[in-house]
């Protein structure tokens, strides 16, 4: 299994530098690692880099609390896009979810949405497994896929918990083969990184992509 293609080498602390950022960029083209993900503001910087590689260019729009305006959002997503940003990993708003206020949910996502695919760009659904009940996190899965999502998302790693087996397992069992299943979140070692893989998560985020590589 080559788990560098699984990987979205990860950069989203507010405090990174460039010197930084430079650095995973660096470490992504060297391990050809599936994409690196970093705020919006290193974009442009990381798409210029990269432009001569494979790797990708992911971001993160309403990041990482998911309760900014449908509109805020998609001018995120546009600037994203105009900057060089092949994917975008996107925030629901867990509020609204929780409130049963599915149609603003389901309206937030398909803006972003539209957004990206118009530009021909995956849009991952951050959905922030640590804070729903298990019948929420189906909702949420569903609402993605009806919003016609690329991929659903475990977490933004900010919040109270990450990634888990049994969410991955779960969020694969509601979207079938139809979308992309990525666990972010916690993933520090190869036999994390390989447990959420075998759960049905065909996408990784991961801070320690360089670690998980290393390891024996």
């Amino acid at each position: 299994m080559n788990l560098a293609k699984y990987i979205d080498h990860t950069l989203l602390k507010p405090e990174a530098t460039m010197t930084q950022v430079d650095q995973i960029i660096a470490e992504a083209k060297t391990y050809q690692f599936a994409s690196v993900c970093l705020n919006p503001y290193w974009v442009k910087r990381a798409s210029e880099a990269l432009q001569d590689s494979d790797v990708k260019v992911v971001t993160v729009i309403g990041f990482p609390l998911g309760a900014t305006t449908t509109a805020t959002k998609v001018f995120e997503a546009q600037a994203a896009i105009e900057n060089g940003a092949d994917e975008l990993d996107m925030v629901i708003n867990v509020g609204e979810l929780k409130a049963g206020h599915d149609e603003q949910v389901l309206s937030d996502i398909q803006a972003v949405v539209k957004a990206g695919h118009a530009a021909q760009k995956h849009v991952k659904v951050i959905i922030e497994t640590c804070l729903l009940s298990d019948v929420e996190k189906r909702r949420a899965c569903e609402l993605s896929e009806k919003a016609g999502a690329d991929f659903v998302k475990t977490s933004t790693g900010f919040s109270t918990g990450g990634a888990t087996v049994s969410d991955v397992t779960l969020m694969r069992s509601v979207v079938g083969d139809r979308l992309g299943v990525k666990a972010s979140g916690g993933i520090h070692s190869k036999e994390d990184a390989e447990a959420m893989i075998a759960a049905g998560a065909n996408r990784l985020g991961a801070s320690a992509g360089v670690k998980i590589m290393n390891s024996k």
